[in-house]
């Protein structure tokens, strides 16, 4: 099902219609509560050039407002906690909240904002925003895949999408680093991002 349509520029816009008529995808239209219950945000970065560490964080909120109409005009927002992050370690996660890596201290917030969307092909989709985090902010692409709509046995109606992105963590001034004997680094400057969310409509 449709749900973000490419953005047209003045040198590509046509008089074509954007959006078929869809009651199934107007329905949709609404804004949404991200679940932490039942959602996921996680990250994997290379480890001693061997294996991958794989965490998450625990608290987050966001939004999503979608436009089953026009779906170009859909947003989302995301606030993450950084002293959530959980790697299973807790010494390991102390290191990650201190100041060699987020310095949650200073800087208690991770935030994505979007500014466009555009789909790919079937449910797939890539959103374009603003990531913030250390108090750099640049721009991130995440790649989706819009898993559906259902009511729920409570009653409340949900979307689900699942994404994911690369980051060059170095970009957003996260340096910390270890020169390893055989060669090589401690901690990849790739990482790499993933996004399971269930979001409830208002």
């Amino acid at each position: 099902m449709a749900l973000f349509t490419r953005k047209r520029t003045a040198e590509t816009a046509a008089p074509a219609a954007v959006l078929e008529a869809d009651p199934a995808l107007a329905a949709l239209t609404g804004d949404y509560t991200i679940d932490p219950a039942h959602s996921s945000i996680g990250f994997t970065v290379r480890h001693a050039m061997v294996t991958n560490v794989r965490g998450t964080f625990g608290s987050y909120e966001g939004t999503l407002s979608l436009d089953g109409t026009d779906p170009s005009r859909s947003a989302a927002s995301l606030d993450v906690e950084i002293a959530s992050i959980d790697t299973g370690i807790a010494d390991r996660d102390a290191h990650l909240r201190g100041a060699d890596f987020f310095d949650a201290e200073n800087f208690p917030r991770m935030t994505f904002r979007s500014i466009a969307a555009e789909r790919l092909d079937g449910d797939r989709y890539r959103l374009t925003g603003d990531l913030t985090l250390r108090g750099v902010t640049k721009p991130l692409t995440i790649d989706l895949e819009f898993n559906g709509s259902a009511t729920d046995v409570y009653g409340a109606e949900r979307v689900g999408f699942e994404g994911s992105a690369e980051i060059l963590r170095s970009d957003w001034g996260l340096t910390w680093n270890a020169a390893l004997e055989a060669g090589g680094v401690m901690v990849s400057d790739k990482v790499k991002l993933s996004f399971d969310i269930s979001a409830v409509k208002a």
